[in-house]
């Protein structure tokens, strides 16, 4: 993973009270997963996940990923256009965000590949590269937002990416649990996860993440 850490980073930012968690989050190997309405440019967490498609001139930024690169003064801007980050599928990058720009400690962007060929089921393995690499840091309680319309991708409901990412979480987690039992695998830090999604899309999302889990969504009380 490539890292930007000799930025003198730590982070206290301002979080921007949105709509709280949902009142279901589902449960499977030990994780749970709730949607928050908000905006990854607005969290106050350990790890803050995004995802950005390959970076070329026709995949511009949009919505709460143009409102990300302006508190980080361009910085995403920057390595999309220095080649430090090419946004190929897969490939990931660190960023520790200066004091005063995002609440989140850390920010890992995972990249998405082509946009004009993208379909939901590569988001299954950017929840198990999501997962792991959170993991692997030690975060209890990351944040992901997967930022697929804010890349200019509109022609999939949130539901269906939502139900890939999520099924990536999981077999990611039973993946790291089955090595556990064999005595290969190490201690599993990741308690639950903070699915990010806009106001409008929500409920959608919140059905996704049940069909991945194999779950009904509860009436909400």
């Amino acid at each position: 993973m490539k890292s930007l850490r000799w930025w003198q980073f730590v982070l206290a930012a301002v979080l921007i009270t949105g709509l709280g968690v949902s009142s279901f989050g589902q449960q499977s190997h030990g994780l749970a997963v709730k949607v928050l309405a908000q905006s990854p440019a607005e969290t106050k967490t350990d790890l803050q996940v995004i995802c950005l498609f390959r970076s070329s001139p026709g995949n511009t930024l949009n919505g709460s990923l143009v409102e990300t690169n302006e508190k980080l003064h361009g910085v995403i801007d920057q390595i999309r256009k220095s080649n430090v980050f090419d946004g190929e599928l897969g490939e990931t990058i660190l960023l520790t965000p200066p004091d005063g720009t995002l609440g989140a400690k850390k920010l890992l962007i995972i990249g998405l590949g082509d946009s004009e060929t993208f379909t939901p089921e590569r988001m299954y393995l950017v929840g198990k590269i999501a997962w792991r690499e959170a993991n692997r840091l030690g975060i209890a309680h990351p944040f992901f937002a997967p930022t697929v319309i804010d890349g200019g991708v509109t022609k999939y409901t949130t539901g269906e990416v939502a139900e890939q990412v999520v099924r990536g979480f999981s077999d990611a987690l039973a993946s790291e649990e089955m090595l556990r039992a064999g005595k290969e695998g190490g201690s599993v830090s990741v308690v639950d996860f903070t699915y990010l999604a806009g106001v409008k899309h929500a409920a959608d999302t919140q059905s996704g993440i049940d069909r991945a889990l194999g779950k009904s969504t509860p009436s909400p009380q």
